[in-house]
């Protein structure tokens, strides 16, 4: 280096250095610019599959859930004698006597029970007379044997059940249904003739019924 140039000082002036300084200006935009294009961007995860359980249509196959179940009819008895509202009351299958006593509001004061099996099982078309003298035949529990027969064999009106009467001669189902009925309305028969005057009874089937009835 020439002598003349080492105490020489190199002096840009005020444009010089304003050049300078934009120079420098543009240089560190670039870099800023450079830097931020080349930075890592995220992307986003691909969605993944739902997975849940799969509801079928299919019918159940044997060895699917069994059908539901209808509940079975309300038992319907009839209640009468020395209780607070005598009627006829429904009640849930397996009720007893004590239930559908309850029902019709309990015994009146003085009532003797003690003629009546409270704890027997109640059979639809019932009839249960409380606090009064009992007839001889007193209609037997579901399951028993044959009609609940008064005296000679014959069935008492009064007293048996649909499932008894349904054992007569020509009386079926629909028949001792209408019988249970004719007796809940008007109270109780006072006369064999009367079953004349029940729907599905005409004088051929009276004829049968006839001989093998009571009241």
């Amino acid at each position: 280096m020439p002598a003349a140039w080492r105490g020489a000082r190199l002096d840009p002036g005020r444009p010089g250095a304003l050049a300078l300084a934009v120079v420098a200006g543009c240089a560190a935009l670039l870099a800023v610019f450079a830097v931020w294009r080349d930075r890592p961007v995220a992307e986003p995860a691909p969605p993944l599959p739902v997975v849940g359980a799969e509801v079928s249509t299919a019918p159940a196959g044997p060895g699917g859930p069994p059908p539901s179940v209808e509940p079975a009819a309300p038992t319907v008895v009839s209640v009468a004698g020395k209780v607070r509202r005598p009627g006829l009351v429904r009640l849930p299958g397996g009720a007893r006597v004590a239930d559908a006593i309850s029902q019709v509001g309990g015994p009146l004061p003085g009532a003797d029970l003690t003629a009546l099996n409270l704890a027997r099982r109640v059979v639809d078309g019932e009839h249960i007379v409380v606090g009064l003298p009992q007839p001889p035949s007193v209609p037997q529990p579901a399951g028993s044997p044959g009609p609940a027969a008064a005296g000679g064999g014959k069935v008492d009106l009064n007293q048996a059940t649909v499932e008894q009467l349904d054992t007569l001669p020509g009386v079926g189902p629909v028949t001792a249904k209408r019988i249970i009925e004719w007796r809940t309305a008007h109270g109780r028969f006072n006369s064999v003739d009367q079953l004349r005057e029940i729907e599905g009874i005409g004088e051929r089937r009276f004829s049968q019924l006839r001989g093998s009835v009571t009241v």
